[in-house]
């Protein structure tokens, strides 16, 4: 059976549960590892949260948070929203029970996975996340690498925020780390999105590309508005475009089953032939976008 788009595309408040604007778990997704959830607190509100099985991080979207959890306070200074640039987030194991209270209110992304070992409390500051930038031209994009597999230690999750200016292609070439070999790694995937409006406050959309293999269908094209989520079970994915006029983030939740915590793509060999042609084109100038930390160009193949 082929999954389409009604079954993997959930419309901004289609997936709220209970304190969550959003809630996507492994059970509700389908899957096994990867989840995530959006809280949203008023000025001086709160909320608990129990990890449970999940290792989570906690990502302020809009907004600061005091985590308090086994005794510890973890302040996030946060920020004022999703292009302001990274942020600092808070570690939370599994089995622990954590206390979010927010002075000014906010929104707040729990990223979470499935894992197997309990590893302690920790804080990163907004200056310590490396800033990325990838891709040339019309494929530049910006990425906020918080939780990638190489720069953050956990057992499961990986997370990173990709910020890609209005008319841009994003997650291309298409790629697919559904299989696990030498070249790919098997990760499950959220795309959650947020869009800027435009000058007078005009909704901005998107769109963003699924599709699988004769062994392995799935088929989805989405136009996606502001906190939107696609869900990635399998297959390529790619591309995620922008609207002229609409810069656009998305926040990349990704665990699977694999003893190692790793980070391997193949590319859509259709498509693959397009990285050859950015050394020879500069990195938008509109990148970065409001980064404290420092940048790099990468020309590895990475989505």
């Amino acid at each position: 059976m082929t999954a389409t788009t009604e079954s993997l595309y959930l419309p901004a408040g289609s997936a709220a549960a209970g304190p969550y604007a959003l809630e996507v778990t492994p059970e509700s997704a389908g899957w096994g590892h990867s989840s995530l959830r959006v809280l949203e607190l008023p000025a001086g509100g709160s909320a608990t949260l129990e990890t449970g099985p999940d290792e989570v991080l906690v990502v302020p979207l809009e907004g600061g948070v005091a985590v308090e959890c086994d005794g510890e306070v973890l302040t996030l200074t946060g920020r004022s929203g999703v292009f302001a640039g990274p942020t600092d987030f808070a570690y939370l194991p599994p089995g622990a029970t954590a206390e979010l209270t927010s002075r000014g209110g906010g929104r707040f992304a729990l990223c979470g996975a499935r894992a197997r070992r309990r590893l302690p409390i920790r804080y990163v500051p907004a200056a310590d996340v490396p800033v990325e930038l990838r891709g040339a031209g019309r494929c530049s994009r910006q990425v906020n690498n918080f939780a990638s597999a190489d720069v953050f230690e956990a057992d499961a999750v990986i997370a990173v925020e990709v910020i890609t200016p209005g008319g841009n292609w994003s997650s291309y070439p298409p790629h697919k780390h559904d299989e696990s070999s030498e070249v790919e790694t098997e990760l499950e995937e959220i795309y959650y999105f947020e869009v800027a409006p435009g000058p007078e406050g005009q909704p901005g959309l998107a769109y963003q590309r699924v599709y699988g293999t004769p062994e392995r269908p799935i088929d989805v094209l989405a136009e996606v508005r502001d906190r939107d989520v696609v869900l990635v079970p399998h297959g390529w994915h790619g591309p995620t475009i922008a609207a002229p006029g609409h810069d656009l983030y998305y926040l990349n939740v990704m665990a699977g089953p694999g003893a190692e915590r790793l980070w391997r793509i193949v590319d859509d060999p259709a498509h693959t032939w397009i990285r050859g042609t950015w050394a020879d084109e500069p990195v938008d100038p509109r990148l970065p976008l409001h980064s404290p930390a420092g940048t790099e160009q990468d020309g590895a193949p990475r989505p």
